[in-house]
C-alpha cells in the first residue's frame, strides 16, 4: 500500500507569520496535532506538533518567541508513493506521530500513526469478526502452504494472514478466518503435525 492512498490530502498549513496563539487555535478547531508550516507554493518550511506549541505559549506571551523558533526546520519526510511500511518505520523508530508527504519539494499531504494503525486494523479484518487460528509453522516455505492447504480443505476462507517476529525458527502465523467453528480445522493442523496456540485467560 502507498502512503498516497492513506495520507491526509490538501492539510491545513500557515506561514511563518502566524503566531503561536493562531496556530494553536487552529489546531484545536480543526482537531488535529500536527501542522506544517510553508512558504509561497506549498514549499514545506517547517513542521510543529500541538505539544511543541503549548510548551512554547507561555514564553511567547512574556517573550518574543516565535513560530520559526519552535517548529522543526528539518522534519523527516516521506513521499506519496513510498511503501506504508517505509512511514511506519519512521514514525517507531524516531518515536514521532506523524509526518509530512512531500513531492518536488512540495507538501501534498500529511501521515499520522493513527492513519497507519487504522490501515492495520483494515488489512488484519479486525473489525469485521470473523474466526482466528494461531498456528506454529516454522520456516520451511512448504509447511506454510500446507497449513493454507489444510485450512481451506477443512472450509476454511481466510481473510489475511499475519507472522509474529520471532527470532527462532518457530514462526507463529496468525490466520484470520470467515467466521466459522474451527474444531475441525485445528484437529487436521494437529494430525499434519502443526502446533496450535491457544490464549491464555
Amino acid at each position: 500500500m502507498k502512503i498516497k492512498s492513506l495520507m491526509i490530502t490538501s492539510p491545513v498549513t500557515v506561514t511563518e507569520n502566524a503566531s503561536i496563539q493562531q496556530a494553536i487555535g487552529l489546531m484545536k478547531e480543526k482537531g488535529f496535532r500536527h501542522l506544517p508550516i510553508v512558504s509561497k507554493g506549498m514549499k514545506l518550511k517547517g513542521f510543529v506538533t500541538l505539544a511543541d506549541l503549548k510548551q512554547g505559549l507561555i514564553p511567547a506571551m512574556v517573550g518574543d518567541l516565535t513560530l520559526s523558533d519552535l517548529m522543526i526546520t528539518d522534519p523527516i519526510i516521506v513521499g506519496p508513493d513510498d511503501d506504508l511500511e517505509t512511514a511506519a518505520r519512521l514514525i517507531y523508530e524516531h518515536k514521532i506521530s506523524g509526518m509530512p508527504v512531500v513531492e518536488n519539494q512540495q507538501l501534498v499531504g500529511i501521515i499520522t500513526e493513527s492513519d497507519i494503525l487504522r490501515a492495520f486494523i483494515d488489512m488484519m479484518g479486525i473489525l469485521t469478526g470473523g474466526s482466528r487460528l494461531e498456528v506454529m509453522v516454522g520456516d520451511q516455505p512448504e509447511a506454510f502452504n500446507q497449513v493454507v492447504e489444510l485450512i481451506r480443505n477443512q472450509g476454511g476462507e481466510i481473510i489475511n494472514i499475519g507472522m509474529t517476529a520471532q527470532q527462532s525458527s518457530d514462526r507463529v502465523y496468525t490466520f484470520r478466518l470467515s467466521t466459522l467453528k474451527t474444531t475441525t480445522i485445528e484437529k487436521a493442523l494437529v494430525n499434519a503435525g502443526f502446533q496450535i496456540l491457544k490464549d491464555k485467560d
